[in-house]
């Protein structure tokens, strides 16, 4: 045998014994389907389990299954929760979507406002400001929540609506998302244009910037939406009266009345928890097309 057939016939031996591409590549999919198969589960696991307790009236709660249906109580339960202390929880649901509509429609105004500022405004110590931006939302919110309390305490906005609405005005990270995709979406060339026609900075941000910062803007907003309608500790600390509570604050003080007053509301709270991921689905599935491509903008960047 010549060295050209010994190495012809160990080549063919090496593509023989390697594996099928094709093969690998659907062995891949397959593990990355059964991964993706395994955290949804686990991420509707939660939600499943609510479902089911708000069907069922406190008998059902503490002596069945919890997996699974218990008799059909969720019209009652809805009538009890509506129905209890005058309908409070109807006024938790208002307070919620006070502080974060408005609090995140303000947000995301001053966010992109600011974004764009730090991005296409030269101005001295700008990298300096940048800096302090990136640092400040690396601070966890909890520990600015005490001196927040006493800055409110002293100027008297404490158990006030402005006590949640003023906070929510303020946010780094968005800001810092609102930057990149400044960055990304509005060229030097369009302002310089817009300023040649003689265009204001105001009316260039609002006539072309804001319109341009659609997607970015929604995604912006639905962060802090979030962020906002699911906030605890900060409600907790400036909101005394039961009036001016959030819907997480509010079922958190149902669930506790159990060992306070041995009232027990388990039913109605879990009730409330499911009506409470309700605004949250909506805006979520409402907006898709926007966080969506908003999202992958800031991956691109």
């Amino acid at each position: 045998m010549t060295l050209t057939e010994d190495r012809a016939k160990s080549s063919q031996v090496r593509r023989l014994s390697a594996p099928d591409p094709v093969s690998r590549t659907r062995g891949s999919q397959r593990f990355l389907l059964v991964g993706l198969s395994l955290a949804s589960v686990y991420s509707l696991f939660p939600v499943w389990w609510l479902i089911v307790a708000a069907t069922k009236d406190r008998t059902g709660l503490y002596q069945s299954n919890g997996l699974w249906f218990s008799g059909w109580h969720l019209w009652d339960n809805l009538r009890q929760l509506f129905t209890y202390e005058d309908g409070i929880f109807l006024r938790w649901t208002a307070n919620s979507f006070l502080y974060a509509g408005v609090g995140s429609l303000g947000g995301t105004l001053l966010a992109l406002a600011t974004g764009y500022g730090l991005a296409r405004f030269d101005f001295p110590g700008r990298n300096v400001v940048f800096a302090a931006v990136v640092g400040s939302f690396l601070i966890p919110i909890a520990l600015l929540t005490l001196p927040l309390y006493l800055l409110f305490s002293d100027i008297g906005l404490v158990d006030t609506p402005w006590a949640m609405l003023i906070p929510c005005l303020i946010n780094p990270f968005s800001v810092y998302l609102a930057k990149v995709y400044t960055e990304a979406a509005i060229p030097f060339e369009l302002l310089e244009a817009a300023r040649i026609d003689g265009a204001g900075e105001l009316r260039i941000f609002f006539s072309i910037v804001l319109r341009m910062m659609t997607t970015g803007g929604a995604t912006v907003f639905l962060l802090a939406f979030v962020n906002t309608w699911n906030a605890f500790f900060l409600p907790l600390t400036v909101l005394r009266g039961e009036e001016n509570w959030t819907l997480n604050l509010g079922l958190y003080n149902w669930s506790g009345k159990r060992l306070e007053s041995g009232v027990d509301l388990t039913s109605l709270v879990l009730t409330g928890a499911l009506l409470s991921i309700v605004p949250m689905a909506i805006m979520m599935v409402a907006m898709r097309r926007y966080w969506r491509s908003g999202v992958t903008m800031g991956a691109l960047k």
